[in-house]
């Protein structure tokens, strides 16, 4: 089991390297305080301490090949789809269809951590800098419009305030939290409950 102040650990089991290696990518962004760590088979996760994984996200088709390990631990497994149409044989199980635009798959994710792990339980405390109100008011104003899909000129108006006015902030807001993109932004805006997941 996880040994104290070791970070909760979340499986991606997937033979597609470019889809795993991405799936990491946004799992870290969405939840900061766990360690991903990738597989490319089943064998590959068997081999190193399966139970020491808080989730699984596994690809259909793995899931589907080793069904009785999977179904065993099914609270803890998520599979991965590329169509909606196909879940019915694995009704027992969350399921995440990978297959869509990078700001529909964010709220999915999100919506399945709220879902799992609302008001941070089951969770371990966030680490002390990510707790800290780094924003002003007025940034988390432009950070929430902006995350809603508002663009500069609409949050200006929205506002009160000039374009160039919003476009500074914009750059500061993503040079304190050191995010590049959108998605990045909603997934920070949303953890720390400055916008309402149903809005994005």
């Amino acid at each position: 089991m996880m040994k104290k102040h070791e970070r909760p650990k979340v499986a991606v089991i997937d033979p597609n390297t470019l889809s795993a290696l991405g799936l990491k990518g946004i799992l870290q962004n969405v939840m900061p305080i766990m360690a991903v760590d990738t597989f490319g088979s089943f064998a590959e996760l068997t081999a190193n301490e399966p139970d020491d994984y808080f989730h699984y996200f596994v690809a259909m088709n793995i899931v589907l090949e080793n069904k009785p390990f999977f179904v065993e631990r099914s609270r803890k497994t998520i599979v991965l789809t590329l169509s909606l149409g196909t879940l019915s044989q694995l009704s027992e199980f969350h399921s995440l269809c990978i297959n869509v635009p990078e700001q529909e798959l964010i709220r999915s994710l999100l919506a399945l951590e709220q879902h799992a792990h609302g008001r941070g339980e089951h969770l371990p405390p966030m680490p002390q800098v990510l707790q800290q109100k780094i924003l002003s008011d007025r940034e988390i104003e432009v950070m929430s419009l902006i995350v809603q899909g508002y663009i500069n000129k609409e949050v200006a108006d929205k506002l009160n305030i000039g374009l160039a006015t919003v476009i500074t902030h914009r750059k500061n807001i993503m040079e304190k939290l050191g995010v590049k993109s959108v998605s990045a932004l909603t997934i920070y805006a949303v953890m720390h409950g400055y916008v309402d997941i149903n809005k994005i």
